[in-house]
């Protein structure tokens, strides 16, 4: 049976966001996550990106990641063709980014079943080419692909019919991984410092453990979990708040550090608890880098630019892959690192790094591990605590939510009718709705969602989640307190014009 993968996202409602495919468990049947992955393959034998056959699998600790990723080496095997024979290597539960470096490293493409932050009750697949991350133009041609669908190993609900085992290989990606960051650091970078690790269940909990005691730090394990928590970087859930805030009083930390589902987003506190932005910690990141260069999502603080701290700052669409896009240009013309982040913390690196006579190779796609320890050195470097090098920052604070359960269409309708053609038409209807809360409307920015910055200096920004059905609303102030109450009356305006 010969199906098109446009006609699957479809039916199934699994498609593209804005890293890999998503969509709910109960959607990602092992005929569509099988149809997928052949999808990809084709593509790559298509434009000659696939030079011997050999792929990489791994999968973070959800329920149904198994059972997806058994699909995705099905589909791995069937993709082969007379002279061209695909094998697929299951490293397990494995973080992204060490998936993704040792794809890069041995010219592999690789497969991570992983819906990231995000419920449980949905999950994903990031496909990386030889090259890094698929791109936008990638995924168009993946859905473009038309695939054969064997029609006896499928029950008519999607499930596998046959029998099939994955067997497990060891796992030299996670050792590689390692390996880069402990022949960058060293093995005493991090004497004397004091670490909480929040493990909840996240894929990297218990490697982070051994990464961080091999260069020196005292760890203490906290918040292990054996069910699974949506952990997002991006808009820290109140419970985990409260947890950091605890373990500080307790645990007498240097900071306390985590990472999302997949481990490619970074949590980190300082000494009294509070969790970093994401965008706040991307700049302290590459300042210790020394980046020349930084790229990072209209979404992200402000105070990237009014630190002055580096030559060039460039602004993206949100989603890795538009990063990665700017980073590739600039690579013709900067020289020096380049860097970038998204307002989730996840960090890329462009170009390798030489700190010390030492050399850390470049890893074009989000990773969580190096912002953890480059604050932590930056700390011990400057004999400061973290919350001092924050406080050094301009005064910026940015703060999000979502609605949750809000339909894609509907968002973009919603900010269509907020953003008619004529400029001052727009900012009047802006002011109408969010006035009372922010005053005058001052500018208006599409490069993703509509950001609408007030003649207060205040911003907020509107957009669909490129991974969920949710409304995400960004907001940024001169304070966290105001961030925060922005945030919260700006949805309250959101739910008034949708209720």
């Amino acid at each position: 049976m010969m199906t098109s993968i446009a006609t699957l996202m479809n039916e199934s409602g699994v498609a593209f966001g804005t890293s890999g495919a998503r969509g709910l468990v109960t959607h990602m049947s092992d005929l569509v996550c099988y149809a997928y992955t052949k999808a990809f393959l084709q593509h790559l034998r298509a434009t000659r990106q696939f030079s011997h056959g050999a792929v990489v699998l791994g999968g973070d600790l959800r329920p149904s990641s198994d059972r997806i990723a058994r699909a995705c080496a099905l589909g791995v095997e069937h993709a082969s063709v007379p002279g061209n024979e695909y094998q697929v290597t299951n490293f397990g539960k494995i973080c992204s980014p060490a998936l993704a470096l040792y794809g890069l490293e041995n010219n592999i493409p690789t497969i991570m079943v992983t819906g990231s932050h995000i419920p449980d009750d949905r999950n994903g697949i990031k496909f990386t080419t030889s090259l890094g991350e698929i791109t936008k133009a990638d995924e168009l041609a993946i859905k473009n692909q038309v695939v054969d669908i064997p029609d006896d190993i499928f029950n008519r609900d999607g499930s596998i019919l046959i029998k099939y085992d994955l067997p497990l290989a060891i796992n030299q990606a996670q050792v590689a991984y390692r390996n880069r960051y402990l022949n960058f650091f060293g093995g005493s970078f991090l004497d004397g410092r004091r670490v909480g690790v929040y493990q909840h269940s996240a894929v990297l909990r218990d490697e982070l453990v051994v990464i961080l005691e091999a260069l020196g730090a005292a760890v203490t394990v906290l918040g292990r979990s054996e069910t699974f928590i949506p952990v997002d970087t991006e808009a820290i859930r109140p419970e985990d708040r409260v947890l950091a805030k605890e373990w500080a009083k307790t645990g007498s930390y240097d900071a306390i550090v985590s990472v999302d589902g997949d481990s490619d987003r970074p949590l980190i506190s300082d000494e009294v608890g509070n969790w970093l932005r994401g965008d706040v910690a991307g700049i302290l990141c590459a300042r210790y880098l020394d980046a020349q260069a930084v790229v990072t999502p209209v979404s992200s603080n402000s105070a990237l630019e009014k630190s002055a701290y580096f030559k060039q700052v460039r602004r993206t669409k949100i989603g890795s892959p538009f990063v990665i896009e700017e980073m590739t240009r600039l690579l013709k013309t900067v020289q020096g690192p380049i860097v970038g982040y998204e307002a989730n913390g996840g960090f890329l690196l462009a170009t390798a790094i030489n700190r010390n006579g030492k050399i850390l190779s470049a890893l074009p796609t989000r990773d969580a591990l190096i912002v953890q320890l480059a604050i932590l050195g930056l700390a011990q470097e400057e004999k400061k605590s973290i919350s001092s090098l924050v406080a050094e920052l301009p005064a910026r604070y940015t703060y999000s939510e979502r609605i949750k359960d809000f339909p894609t269409q509907a968002s973009v309708q919603m900010l269509e009718n907020l953003n008619p053609a004529d400029t001052k038409q727009a900012l009047h209807a802006l002011e109408q709705v969010f006035g009372s809360c922010a005053g005058e409307p001052e500018s208006l920015d599409t490069t993703d969602g509509l950001r609408v910055t007030f003649k207060s200096g205040e911003v907020i920004h509107l957009r669909p989640s490129g991974n969920a059905p949710e409304l995400r609303c960004y907001t940024e102030a001169d304070t966290l307190e105001r961030a925060e109450d922005l945030n919260t009356q700006a949805l309250a305006k959101v739910r008034g014009l949708i209720s």
